[in-house]
């Protein structure tokens, strides 16, 4: 009996090697690229004959001597639905197949972010009924080499039911292409939070850049299983050179106590994400403290505790005493102190921080950090006192370079596709002027991998968000991050939709991707569609000295420069001499130009408009209402100019 379940086992092992397999991409519902050749492809036993059937065309093809094989369809017009059939062994038949435009989205969390989190999203998932768009989700996944297929994935019809997490941006993007083409629209959703774009990009092309070579070249080729290892001790040994303090969780259980000394400690900038801080990427636990000083008036007030948002989890307790906890990364904390635990003179907010994936720590608006104390409020952003005391080993997707590319678009190659979309740069403020390298060599690299030419590849700039407070005076790391983006527009075949109008100064995640998707629409529509259309906003040719003045040109006018507010006082210019010091300036449009001046420079060589993290005053448009892109006139060294790019050994 026992040599008989054998038997049948090794029948049925040999028989499921047999069959024919398809990659993920390849399943009921997917749209194909319409108006060029389709690469169809997978695995079989070697050297298998393989059929391939799609509307009036057959293609066959013999698998390698490793079972791989791949055939090109001819090109197919916009239509369907069809059948695709692939036969070897066996046979498969994949159903629902359209024919039309399919478009690659990618980046970190506001291109991850879902319908359902969107502004008026009951409104717009009720009318979601669009069966010729369609959605792939790419699972997350990591690897340390490039993977054949993806973890998981599969194709959704658009409706109300399915479209809640879909790509936002994507989603809105293909709906206005949709009513303007009439034609089936896919989107390939490959993103993934929080991710810096090294993650995104091969190894070959660092190993080929002379910015990257020597920095990859001492990054080891690992397994998995022999990263995660050499990460979990690299990380350690980098918190413990940051902190100055060991990771352990000795005398935790003091932490809380008022009387405990913190002298030692590391300081944290509050609200924000340690990610985006000298701390960086880090999954753990980590303790956060914040002395306040009090007076007898302050504490005889009843007393409320708000510390915005917390992620992921927090245990909170003030002098000692826990006032609450909670395990919802993006809910607000709002604890009420009892009576009798705030003292007279020193009182210490103690946080418990558990930071399970992604983003960690305290974040959220400035405004929703405080403590209430009747009619008086103290706020409690700035400086924090923190220990991280668990380093969690888990890799991340910054943690080496490659590892989303490998995971997660290495198993999209060779799918014939129209363009990509891109949303990501947040997690590159630090190093922004290496972004004028790192991006511009990601994109290089995947019109390589695919070869399919210069593929459009149209990308959204960030828009306002005050993450450091940074301007023309200090520095502003997120300027310099879209300047870099702006940049990288000197590659062929890129577009950058402009976003300072419908960002949040104090979230990270604006609501508004109705508009973001429109305008990356609209770039589509005017050049990979030819339908002649404005698609841009103002950007800075040239500029003029006359005196006290400097007058700016543009391109990208449209019908004529205009302000938002449609009074002609232009918000956000700044000018300087050559002390560098720069002035808020008056400006005005005049014959579609820009004078700017301000009578404490009376030899003005500079001009920055928009200069800042949070650029939401600035207000130049072209009359079709697409915003200026902020910029600089100076060459003058930023912040980050010296930030490289660094990878555990």
């Amino acid at each position: 009996m026992k040599k008989s379940i054998v038997f049948l086992f090794l029948i049925a092992s040999i028989m499921a090697n047999a069959n024919v397999r398809m990659p993920l991409l390849f399943s009921d519902g997917m749209v194909l690229q319409r108006n060029k050749a389709i690469p169809v492809w997978g695995w079989a036993d070697a050297n298998e004959k393989i059929a391939v059937h799609f509307n009036k065309q057959t293609k066959t093809i013999k698998a390698d001597a490793t079972g791989k094989w791949m055939v090109r369809l001819d090109s197919e017009k916009a239509g369907g639905p069809f059948e695709l059939t692939i036969t070897g062994k066996n046979k498969i038949i994949i159903a629902n197949v359209l024919v039309g435009e399919v478009w690659i989205c990618s980046g970190q969390s506001n291109m991850e972010f879902q319908m359902y989190k969107t502004l008026n999203s009951e409104k717009e998932i009720s009318d979601s009924n669009y069966p010729m768009i369609r959605h792939f989700g790419v699972a997350q996944d990591l690897s340390g080499s490039p993977k054949e297929d993806l973890k998981a994935g599969k194709w959704a019809v658009c409706s109300k039911e399915t479209v809640r997490d879909f790509t936002a941006v994507g989603y809105f993007f293909a709906k206005k292409l949709y009513a303007e083409l009439k034609i089936p629209i896919g989107i390939i959703n490959t993103s993934w939070g929080g991710t810096c774009v090294e993650t995104w990009t091969s190894r070959q092309a660092f190993e080929k850049s002379d910015e990257f070579k020597t920095v990859i070249a001492d990054v080891p080729m690992l397994n998995m299983d022999s990263i995660s290892k050499l990460y979990a001790k690299t990380m350690k040994e980098r918190v413990e050179k940051i902190q100055g303090t060991e990771v352990n969780t000795v005398n935790e259980t003091s932490f809380k106590e008022l009387g405990f000394n913190d002298a030692s400690w590391a300081e944290l900038n509050v609200p924000g994400l340690w990610e985006n801080q000298p701390l960086g990427d880090l999954d753990g636990v980590v303790w956060m403290r914040k002395t306040i000083t009090l007076s007898a008036e302050d504490i005889k007030n009843g007393t409320t505790l708000s510390l915005s948002k917390i992620d992921d989890e927090d245990i909170t307790y003030v002098n000692g005493i826990e006032v609450g906890r909670n395990t919802l990364w993006d809910a607000k904390r709002l604890y009420t102190i009892p009576a009798n635990i705030l003292k007279e003179g020193k009182n210490v907010i103690a946080v418990r921080i558990v930071d399970n994936s992604g983003g960690g720590g305290i974040y959220g608006e400035s405004s929703d950090l405080k403590l209430t104390l009747g009619s008086t409020i103290i706020p409690l952003e700035g400086k924090w006192k923190y220990k991280v005391i668990v380093v969690k080993t888990a890799l991340s997707p910054n943690s080496y370079p490659s590892l989303l590319y490998n995971a997660m678009v290495n198993p999209l190659i060779p799918y014939a596709f129209q363009g990509v979309l891109w949303y990501q740069g947040e997690a590159n403020v630090w190093r922004a002027k290496q972004y004028k390298k790192a991006f511009p060599l990601m994109i290089t690299d995947w019109r390589t991998k695919w070869k399919q030419g210069d593929f459009p590849f149209y990308f959204v700039q960030l828009s306002t968000f005050n993450e450091f407070n940074g301007n023309s005076k200090k520095g502003s790391r997120w300027a310099e991050l879209r300047e870099a983006q702006t940049q990288t527009l000197q590659l062929p075949n890129t577009g950058m939709a402009v976003t300072t109008d419908i960002g949040n100064a104090k979230d990270i995640h604006p609501t508004n991707k109705q508009d973001v998707g429109k305008r990356l629409a609209a770039i589509a529509l005017h050049n990979a569609y030819g339908k002649k259309m404005i698609y841009s906003g103002p950007t800075y040719k040239s500029l003029e000295i006359k005196g006290n003045q400097i007058i700016l040109t543009f391109d990208n006018i449209g019908s004529g420069l205009s302000t938002s507010d449609n009074d002609g006082n232009l918000k956000g210019f700044e000018i300087a001499g050559a002390d560098k010091i720069f002035y808020a300036a008056k400006a005005i449009i005049k014959d579609n130009k820009v004078i700017v001046s301000n009578e404490m420079v009376p030899n003005p060589i500079a001009i920055h408009y928009g200069w800042a993290d949070d650029d939401t005053e600035i207000n130049l448009f072209n009359k079709e209402n697409f915003p200026a892109s902020p910029f600089r006139t100076d060459d003058w060294e930023m912040i980050t100019a010296n930030e490289k790019y660094k990878v555990s050994k």
